[in-house]
């Protein structure tokens, strides 16, 4: 009796062992599915053009997912008090995610402009956080601090 109350035991706690590690194993697995429907971000930082120059930023951004490795996004910005443009500017882009949820995205710009992002994704795909890795306009880098939060409105189906 003894016997098998151990070995009971020990069959248990091993069958709890593995559940444990696996639903933490693919609590941990991420891809590009796991960024897929409409996003509401929030931006701020500062670009620093130049040698004790400092503009702020703010901003917010609907981005799209399609769960794929490409998005769009409609952001309005505003840089220094002033707004970037006359309502909401339209952009692509791409963006690839990790199995340990962090990845890298880039958004394209009509001109020619790209910001490339680095990423980590959180709260099992309904949240991500980035943070500017380079900005790029009219070929040339600009300095910035920049970072967002995005939120997942609605469900993983974009509605």
């Amino acid at each position: 009796m003894n016997t098998r109350f151990c070995k009971a035991t020990l069959a248990a706690a091993v069958a709890c062992l593995t559940l444990v590690a696996a639903s933490t194993a693919q609590a941990g697995a991420c891809s590009n599915a796991s960024l897929k429907g409409k996003y509401g971000q929030t931006i701020s930082g500062q670009l620093l053009p130049g040698p004790g120059v400092v503009l702020p930023q703010n901003g917010v951004a609907m981005t799209t997912f399609d769960g794929k490795g490409t998005f769009t996004q409609e952001d309005f910005v505003v840089i220094n008090g002033s707004p970037t443009s006359t309502g909401f500017a339209s952009e692509t882009g791409t963006y690839a995610i990790n199995s340990d949820c962090t990845g890298t995205a880039t958004i394209n710009y009509p001109d020619g402009s790209w910001i490339d992002l680095e990423l980590v994704v959180v709260n099992q795909g309904r949240e991500f956080r980035t943070v500017v890795s380079a900005l790029t306009m009219g070929g040339n880098p600009v300095p910035v601090n920049i970072g967002s939060t995005g939120v997942r409105v609605g469900n993983a189906d974009g509605d």
